[in-house]
């Protein structure tokens, strides 16, 4: 069987901020023998705020991560939907716009790189669901985390937009529901797993965001579910940080654990908890875990 190489994007929220999804990754590729090769040359992909601020440097910032991939022979792994949105925003636009990929070669040849236009930038999510396999997975199982109820969370940019991440369906998504039923988990379908977890609005108007943050968990909860499970580091900071806010602002207890897929696939795979940064997070675990 081939072997999975890729070269691996963390993203800046997943070495800081949540510094456990990061590691958790490690852990995880390892265990299921998924390579991922650092990237020491990579910069910041502009988070999605240099955008619409200076367009042609947002485009020459990624072809510099994509020519640093394509000289390492591998496509891209990423584990911040953020870096995924951003990143496949940028491919498709290399790939699209006439003259782009040679102007920003142009750029980039002033440091001394080169970008071919091949570079495929994939989510941990897409490549457990799809490149490792969801079959392939249940078979690595060693900790089924039946009859655990989890609720899926996508958050809005492992989605849309949907012509530059071509992988699931906007609204009717598949990969993280697969995934958690091949690690034995009872997926808890809920309106709100493809919706906005509020992180977007958080510095506009935060009371806006955290009832945003509260209706999403209320929904899950309401449903059935234990925790929710993200792929998205963002949304796993509004979802546990900002609860405690949500239940004060919306008056209502929730208290639902909230998990990176990392994590959760690593419960599986029979790796430790302690070893997965679970005491980091704002809403004890602790309930699932003694189960």
């Amino acid at each position: 069987m081939t072997k999975l190489n890729y070269a691996y994007y963390p993203g800046c929220a997943s070495q800081e901020i949540t510094k456990e999804a990061n590691s958790t990754t490690r852990l995880v590729a390892k265990k299921l023998g998924i390579e991922l090769h650092d990237m020491p040359k990579a910069n910041c992909c502009g988070a999605g705020l240099l955008t619409d601020y200076d367009y042609d440097l947002y485009i020459a910032l990624n072809a510099r991560i994509f020519a640093e991939a394509e000289e390492m022979g591998m496509d891209i792994l990423t584990i911040c939907s953020t870096c995924l949105m951003v990143m496949s925003r940028a491919v498709h636009d290399l790939k699209t716009k006439p003259g782009l990929l040679e102007k920003t070669n142009e750029v980039l040849a002033k440091a001394g790189l080169h970008y071919s236009g091949n570079v495929k930038v994939k989510h941990l999510l897409w490549v457990l669901a799809k490149d490792f396999g969801v079959d392939r997975l249940a078979r690595e199982v060693t900790s089924p985390l039946g009859p655990l109820k989890a609720a899926p969370f996508y958050g809005c940019h492992s989605l849309r937009p949907s012509d530059a991440l071509g992988f699931d369906d906007p609204e009717k998504p598949w990969s993280l529901e697969a995934v958690l039923r091949a690690i034995g988990a009872e997926v808890v379908e809920y309106t709100g797993k493809t919706k906005c977890c509020g992180f977007q609005v958080d510095l506009v108007t935060e009371e806006t965001a955290i009832e945003m943050t509260g209706t999403r968990l209320l929904d899950a909860k309401a449903q059935g579910a234990e925790c929710i499970v993200t792929p998205c580091p963002f949304c796993h900071i509004n979802l546990d940080n900002y609860q405690n806010s949500a239940e004060k602002q919306l008056d209502a207890d929730i208290g639902l654990p909230v998990f990176h897929l990392a994590q959760m696939v690593g419960l599986a795979l029979g790796l430790k908890a302690s070893h997965m940064g679970m005491s980091r997070h704002m809403v004890s675990a602790e309930k699932i875990l003694q189960r």
